[in-house]
């Protein structure tokens, strides 16, 4: 008796579990949503749009873009956490992903997500952000720069797409490393601060190599350093901090996400096609010339990464100390 309850329990559940993999054999059924927190002309919509088009083809669904910026990308990683977890909403985040939780926290408030919230999908790209001032400013190399930082504490001024986000970071972790002070500009996202960047309203920045190499190659803005290893093959010349005995690096990473909670079949669906979107030639043909290469990695090893990427970011968001 006690073992055909045991045999009639493990039927129940193989039905329970054959009935919701057949629940969503036909995902995606309908038009599925890309949130991008931030503005257009920034890293994460570069990103965000190829990879859109080459996972419609994939899906044999459109996936559309829908640009939700604000509080340095805070309220559309929000707006997709709090989604419906059914694969019709998922998140094209930056690395500012891991930060502003934690960045809440320091400022004494509910945090507007959390990691959990939210489970990784496939990470697309990782660029070491680039330090960019316009090219008719007096500073031509990086030791110019500091220098004149270090002569006037306040002066230079540097745009970001907020408080805590990924242009504001990295600056501020240069700042630390080399105990100078220069005054932050948050703008809605990464887009509008090059805007002021060009237009004179702010002395320097950092970003992703994707949304300022086209204006480089116009001879608008000059790069003098960048936060990775080795050369940029969308930049040669320039080299990177460590290069120049600067103990700092960061990568400006952009991955998908769903709401926790999407059922696994349609996550694992979801893989299949960042995946396939991820080798389609088009794509890296786009990101490769914008000067983001596709570094690509499946769901779980994107789970390790982003771990650790949350760990040095929390010491770093602990030592920049609470903004107004």
């Amino acid at each position: 008796m006690v073992e055909i309850r045991r045999l009639s329990r493990a039927a129940a559940v193989a039905s329970l579990a054959f009935a919701a993999s057949t629940a969503w054999a036909q995902f995606p059924d309908r038009t599925i949503t890309m949130v991008v927190p931030f503005p257009p002309g920034g890293v994460a919509d570069t990103v965000a749009r190829p990879m859109a088009e080459a996972m419609s083809r994939d899906l044999k669904q459109s996936v559309v873009i829908e640009n939700k910026a604000g509080a340095g990308g805070a309220i559309g990683m929000a707006h997709a956490a709090k989604a419906k977890p059914d694969g019709y909403t998922v998140l094209m985040a930056l690395s500012s992903y891991t930060v502003l939780p934690e960045a809440d926290k320091v400022l004494g408030r509910t945090p507007q997500y959390q990691l959990a919230d939210l489970k990784p999908v496939a990470r697309v790209t990782a660029d070491p952000t680039v330090l960019a001032v316009r090219a008719e400013s007096p500073w031509k190399t990086y030791a110019e720069f500091i220098a004149a930082a270090r002569a006037a504490p306040g002066k230079i001024t540097f745009g970001s797409s907020g408080n805590y986000g990924t242009m504001h970071m990295p600056m501020a972790m240069l700042a630390l490393s080399q105990g100078v002070q220069m005054t932050h500009v948050p703008y809605t996202g990464a887009g509008p601060a090059i805007v002021g960047l060009l237009g004179g309203q702010v002395d320097a920045l950092s970003t992703g190599p994707a949304s300022i190499v086209q204006h480089v190659k116009a001879g608008k803005v000059r790069v003098l350093a960048h936060w990775g290893e080795g050369r940029l093959a969308s930049l040669p010349d320039v080299p990177s901090l460590k290069e120049l005995g600067v103990p700092v690096e960061y990568a400006q990473w952009s991955g998908i996400f769903v709401p926790a909670g999407t059922p696994e079949p349609v996550v694992a669906r979801l893989r299949e096609a960042a995946k396939a979107a991820a080798n389609d030639e088009r794509v890296k043909q786009v990101l490769g010339t914008a000067g983001s290469p596709i570094l690509y990695l499946d769901a779980p090893e994107f789970q390790r990464y982003v771990d650790a990427d949350a760990a040095k970011m929390s010491d770093v968001v602990k030592k920049v100390g609470k903004l107004e």
